[in-house]
Formats: structure tokens, C-alpha cells, sequence
């Protein structure tokens, strides 16, 4: 489902593939994220995904025009995983909200993997 506005001029629809690149791109600055993760349903693998396939990391759900986002991501060695959950998920929510103008419901931290930074 689609994100949707209904202003003054008229409608404003808003595609989850770019909420996900926006909310991805966001996540990628937050300090300790290393990256987003793709997990292989098949054999149960983990791999970095690169920047050009961040959104594959990132699901978007949009119930009455409430987002939920899901973010399978590595983080970096050594950080604590409770900080940098709670940095992505504030700074994520202040951005995504401003961009989009819709309201974040629930933002969902998967911790994939872990890597050593060089």
C-alpha cells in the first residue's frame, strides 16, 4: 500500500520503495551501522548489501497512512547494539516524518550481523 495525502491542490502518493531508499540512506549516516543486511530465506545467510540495493535491507508497511519500518542491518563491533538501535530509530523517525509528512507508528531493528570496522 501506498502512502497517501490529500491536500488543497490535490493528491500526493507516495511509493514505500522510496520511503525505504530515503529511511535507508538516513540509517547509513547513524553512527555504529555498518550496513543494511539481506538474509537468504534458502540457506539462512547474511550478506552486506551494497548501496545501490540498500532497500532491499528496509520493509515498509503503510496502514492507515502510519508507517511501520523494518530494518535488517550489521553493526559495527564493539558499539552497544541497545545506542545505536535507539540512534537509528530516533534519527530515522525526525527524517522520515519530515520528508514524507507522514507519521512513523513503529520502527523495527534487526541486528543481522556484526563487523569489524577497519
Amino acid at each position: 500500500m501506498k502512502g497517501r495525502m490529500t491536500t488543497q491542490l490535490g493528491d500526493i502518493v507516495i511509493d514505500p520503495d522510496v520511503i525505504a531508499q530515503y529511511a535507508g540512506s538516513e540509517a547509513m549516516e547513524c553512527f555504529g551501522i555498518v550496513g543494511m543486511a539481506a538474509v537468504s530465506m534458502k540457506d539462512g545467510l547474511v550478506r552486506l548489501l551494497k548501496k545501490e540495493s540498500i532497500t532491499r535491507g528496509i520493509n515498509v508497511t503503510v496502514k492507515d497512512n502510519k508507517l511501520t519500518l523494518d530494518f535488517h542491518v550489521i553493526v559495527a563491533y564493539g558499539v552497544s547494539i541497545l545506542a545505536v538501535a535507539d540512534n537509528l530509530r530516533d534519527n530515522v523517525t525526525y527524517k522520515v516524518e519530515e520528508f514524507t509528512g507522514l507519521e512513523i507508528e513503529k520502527i523495527n531493528v534487526y541486528v543481522e550481523g556484526v563487523r569489524v570496522i577497519d
